[in-house]
């Protein structure tokens, strides 16, 4: 079989995951080359440690990724930084010729997104891709199958939304996601909107506009020594805007992303209302696909168990549930896929989708800030 031979650039919690996926490979039943990890780089030292003690075919470590780039053995790059780094550590591997999946936003703003697509733009032969798990749920591809057929007839409402409440406390401290020189100004809207929207810019509704409603609750945490830091970034966005179907007609289309949302967990969702039927699908019930049924005048919802029924089929029997890290597996499928330049019927997160997530949140920092509707 062949492999591809990654490194890793960020070893933190997502690096993690994409060893974890690596480890799980032989679970893909379709014959697709393997991804190895021989290389990681992170300047703290002592995040190397899980990594090395974990996967037996780490090589290289470094601590400049400067370094990890010059190593010809390496294929692909793998990673996750802070939104600040983006603009430079981004665009040097793209520059390095190597294969490239990075995680949102790709630039911490319009300016670093710009930079990055310039350097897409010079080399073609390289497929790169920005993270995004939660459509590779097996119901939400029944979704979008769905949708795609044309079963919900002429499209009337769109809610996509990414919400969870890990900053409901006070009491946490403070860290670099409410800093704007290290997440930037868009707040929750880099780290949980490019999510919300990777299915609906895929199915081509693309916002003409935004009304944006921002909200930063808590303005200032414990800074860790004893001391309080200001909270800079909005906590909660909610952006409403106007799109189109196929065939030109026009229906509201809104995007929420919350850190601070009651009772939910780590909840991705994503609902279409139809004059013929609407479907939804949310991880808070991943293992279901929801439509409506005509009774009459009325419509009743339904809900089916999907079951381990995957894009990319796997050893695990099609009755058991399915969760995050297969998700994730399938993501990583995909990109291998079309590295080795195969069709795939729903693939990762493009560069071009990243352009038009950055020119929504700039108008949606706009909007906030004149109090008003914003064309795109």
């Amino acid at each position: 079989m062949k492999t591809i031979k990654f490194g890793i650039i960020g070893c933190g919690l997502m690096g993690k995951e994409f060893a974890g996926a690596v480890g799980r490979w032989y679970h893909l039943e379709d014959e697709c080359a393997r991804p190895e990890i021989i290389a990681l780089c992170d300047t703290n030292e002592s995040s190397l440690k899980w990594f090395k003690d974990k996967i037996s075919t780490v090589k290289y470590t470094y601590t400049d990724y400067h370094d990890l780039l010059k190593n010809d053995e390496i294929d692909a790059v793998y990673c996750a930084v802070p939104h600040v780094l983006h603009g430079e550590i981004y665009v040097d591997i793209i520059e390095s010729g190597k294969h490239f999946m990075g995680e949102k936003p790709f630039g911490m703003d319009k300016e670093q997104n710009d930079k990055i697509m310039e350097a897409v733009k010079r080399h073609p032969d390289s497929v790169v891709r920005c993270a995004s798990e939660f459509p590779f749920y097996p119901a939400c591809q029944m979704l979008i199958d769905y949708v795609k057929s044309g079963k919900t007839g002429r499209i009337l409402e769109v809610r996509s939304g990414f919400c969870h409440s890990s900053d409901m406390n006070p009491q946490k401290p403070i860290n670099w996601k409410r800093k704007i020189e290290l997440n930037g100004e868009y707040g929750c809207m880099g780290d949980l909107g490019l999510h919300t929207q990777h299915v609906p810019f895929r199915l081509g509704w693309i916002p003409e506009n935004v009304c944006a409603k921002l909200s930063n609750y808590i303005t200032q945490r414990p800074d860790g020594n004893g001391g309080m830091a200001k909270c800079e970034t909005w906590d909660n966005a909610i952006l409403m805007c106007d799109t189109k179907d196929k065939d030109g007609n026009k229906f509201p289309i809104t995007f929420e992303m919350k850190r601070m949302q009651p009772g939910a967990t780590n909840e991705w969702y994503l609902e279409v209302y139809g004059m013929e039927m609407s479907v939804k699908f949310s991880t808070s019930d991943p293992n279901a696909f929801y439509y409506t049924q005509a009774v009459g005048s009325e419509q009743a919802w339904s809900r089916l168990i999907v079951g381990n029924k995957p894009q990319f089929k796997t050893a695990t029997g099609a009755i058991f549930e399915f969760g995050f890290t297969d998700s994730i597996l399938q993501m990583w499928a995909a990109f291998i896929y079309e590295i080795e330049g195969r069709e795939v019927s729903f693939g990762c997160c493009t560069p071009e989708e990243t352009i038009l997530s950055h020119r929504l949140h700039t108008a949606a920092l706009l909007s906030e800030k004149e109090k008003t509707i914003i064309k795109l």
